[in-house]
């Protein structure tokens, strides 16, 4: 199949800039109406049912999880986050719920959960506690947000991000560096937060309310919510980039931390004697705890990557591998950033390095492929694309790259039926446009 300039032009921009988006959350369905708040017992408009509320999470979560790097391959300190976790969901307002817990490897400071109970917490923020009880604190929190619906009032208000997160247009009139910039955070880190609901001052404080009732049901030391927003504050002012995620998620503020004090105090205060268990929280994270000086350099290098200081950016990675080379996340950001310094040769080598030392996890497999577009070998990148595919479904971008690819292997029949797929997921934007024109091009469509 021949190409056109134009159709040139349109693949080098392609393998210049990262397609990786999220799948639009499920939207609100037929039940319409009022139902129960599970904490309060008051009626509220709600158009989310529980079901849905777990479908979106189901979908959803994954996506996330993947985004921020996948699940630390630590089964030890999983089981944990699990074990300090499940102490609380039996005793909270709605234990039938599918709660899980793990721990992923991004590096920026944050918890979050989606509405179902799909709870997951950074290295960024485990390294930054100092104890159990603010471990159960930090859990209860994230699962008061599930016990009040918080998500699902969210959409209901419209406030639940339901957006493309972190995808990319082809505009024409990007220079290069903006067009790496868009590539580079694009996947995983603060972009990928915009799914997650953005929870009101309200909500953080009943979230608060309830983390401290479920760990102190939990036989854990109330003071850990007030040792948590103090850890907050402390680090908001030391390196406010690193809780820019959590802060826009989770609104902080010193009544939440004058609150918890209080409440600890009157409403716990019997409570105040248990252990906060701080040696038992260090041992689970001691192999993390190793990792820190690691975990700084590339909470700087994802900084640099973000102002576009792409060589600096690079070194800080590169003293992260040093330190510890066969860390997933630090091999994902090199390859995003030798993209960006227009490298494609060696962002495929990290990428595969990451393939090889994470296999299940989605990331690397799609950088091998954007790498592989970018050094014109359409066959390579269609095989890490279907493998993407395969470990992560429903993100129509993939279908997307997919098409491009077999258009690059001149396969033209196969990518228009790759391409009308997509189509039934996306029908606005650039990939959308293109998809269309080749569609009609090839006489598919008129």
């Amino acid at each position: 199949m021949a190409y056109s300039l134009e159709d040139r032009a349109f693949q080098r921009k392609l393998t210049r800039r990262d397609f990786i988006w999220l799948s639009t959350v499920a939207a609100a369905g037929s039940m319409t109406g009022c139902a129960k708040n599970p904490v309060t017992g008051d009626s509220q408009l709600m158009l989310m049912s529980e079901a849905e509320e777990i479908q979106v999470d189901q979908e959803q979560a994954p996506h996330q999880f993947s985004a921020d790097y996948g699940a630390v391959q630590d089964n030890a300190l999983n089981t944990y986050i699990t074990t300090v976790g499940n102490s609380m969901t039996q005793s909270s307002h709605r234990p039938h719920m599918p709660y899980s817990f793990r721990a992923v490897n991004a590096t920026y400071v944050n918890a979050y959960t989606f509405p179902a109970g799909s709870i997951a917490t950074t290295r960024g923020i485990l390294l930054e506690m100092d104890n159990e009880a603010e471990l159960a604190a930090l859990l209860g929190h994230e699962i008061g947000h599930v016990n009040a619906r918080h998500a699902a009032e969210r959409q209901t208000k419209g406030l639940l991000a339901s957006a493309v997160v972190a995808g990319a247009s082809l505009a024409t009139q990007y220079s290069k560096y903006n067009e790496y910039a868009a590539l580079v955070q694009g996947i995983g880190g603060f972009a990928s937060g915009a799914l997650l609901a953005k929870y009101s001052r309200d909500n953080e404080r009943q979230a608060d309310s309830l983390g401290m009732e479920y760990m102190s049901r939990a036989k854990q030391n109330p003071n850990g919510m007030t040792g948590l927003m103090e850890v907050l504050v402390n680090k908001s002012q030391a390196k406010p980039n690193a809780l820019e995620a959590m802060f826009s998620s989770h609104p902080m503020s010193q009544d939440r931390y004058d609150t918890a004090k209080q409440r600890a105090a009157s409403q716990y205060g019997s409570l105040l004697v248990l252990p906060d268990n701080r040696e038992r929280y260090m041992d689970n994270i001691a192999k993390l705890r190793a990792m820190k000086p690691v975990v700084d350099k590339l909470q700087d290098g994802e900084a640099q990557l973000k102002q576009e200081k792409f060589h600096d950016a690079k070194n800080s990675f590169a003293r992260a591998l040093r330190k510890a080379p066969r860390d997933y996340a630090a091999l994902v950001l090199m390859s995003k950033c030798q993209l960006a310094l227009d490298k494609p040769k060696t962002a495929r080598h990290y990428a595969q390095k990451a393939q090889h030392i994470y296999p299940t996890e989605a990331q690397g497999h799609h950088l091998n492929g954007i790498s592989q577009l970018a050094m014109g070998k359409s066959a390579d990148a269609y095989q890490a694309f279907k493998r993407y595919e395969q470990l992560l479904p429903g993100n129509p971008s993939t279908l997307f790259l997919q098409g491009v690819s077999l258009e690059g292997m001149q396969q033209k029949q196969a990518a228009a039926e790759v391409y009308n797929r997509y189509l039934k997921s996306v029908k606005q934007g650039d990939q959308a446009q293109h998809a269309y024109s080749r569609l009609q091009a090839w006489g598919y469509v008129r």
